[in-house]
């Protein structure tokens, strides 16, 4: 296990970073430009988010992370809650140095990022949520149900995709735990007195469609719920709605959720 010992230089760092009972595999872009930390989908990797790092830029400085059990080298853990996830945020931003950042998740990760910048507004430039954090009523027995059968197919094809990263190294039962968690957590009543909350800026760039689960105008009904958020706080705002999906929006619009980084970090530095 290496531990990382942050640096000024304007170089590339990788390694991993000790959290609990486990590491996380992190890479720090380095540099003296505005830091920004991504958080990615619940069982995607720092991958993802290659395209968007590619249209930001060398003028900031990127940290990229997979959560535990992700990607090829994060490790496995016996906590693989939301309140572990959070804490790792703290881990990895402790590990690098950093003070303040941008924070940007996509799906599960606009969650975390939504509850980190609630509890840390002091240490939070500014947050993209990408087609996430959706306060809605989404979870039921049947949709309970319908995700516990749709991760034991995926456990049929799990051994081929997990030497690749592409699959997480958690059992079918921990994957829909996780799952059934967000619903819980993603309730109104939950997740809507977070977002009232947070008091620094806010964008959300929205797909459009379906998303891996979901059946006909599900995801598009979640997503209205976005409307009464933005009436309710004004630091949040939609920078877009965008064509692509749920699962392509980071492929397709990358260059969409980039200027929504530009966006909060500017409205930090005008305040400033």
């Amino acid at each position: 296990m290496t531990t990382p010992n942050p640096s000024p230089t304007h170089s590339t760092w990788t390694g991993m970073v000790p959290v609990d009972d486990t590491a996380l595999a992190v890479t720090d872009t380095g540099g003296t430009g505005v830091p920004v930390l991504y958080l990615n989908g619940q069982f995607a990797t720092q991958g993802y988010w290659r395209q968007v790092l590619a249209d930001l830029g060398t003028r900031w400085r990127h940290i990229t992370y997979d959560e535990r059990a992700r990607g090829r080298k994060s490790g496995r853990s016996a906590d693989y809650s939301f309140e572990a996830a959070v804490r790792d945020v703290d881990a990895v931003l402790a590990a690098r140095g950093v003070q303040r950042a941008v924070i940007v998740g996509w799906s599960y990760g606009a969650v975390v990022a939504a509850h980190w910048a609630n509890r840390n507004p002091e240490r939070t430039i500014g947050t993209v949520l990408v087609d996430g954090a959706f306060p809605h009523d989404w979870l039921d027995e049947a949709m309970e149900q319908r995700i516990r059968k749709l991760f034991r197919r995926l456990r049929l094809i799990a051994p081929l995709l997990r030497p690749t990263g592409l699959m997480p190294r958690m059992s079918a039962a921990q994957q829909a735990e996780s799952n059934i968690e967000l619903g819980r957590l993603s309730r109104e009543r939950e997740l809507g007195p977070v977002l009232d909350a947070i008091t620094v800026p806010v964008r959300y760039v929205v797909a459009s469609g379906t998303s891996l689960g979901s059946k006909g105008d599900e995801q598009e009904r979640i997503r209205a719920s976005l409307d009464a958020v933005t009436v309710r706080n004004p630091n949040i705002q939609v920078h877009a709605k965008v064509a692509s999906n749920h699962g392509a929006i980071l492929k397709k619009d990358f260059a969409t959720v980039a200027q929504a980084v530009r966006e909060v970090a500017a409205l930090d530095s005008a305040d400033r």
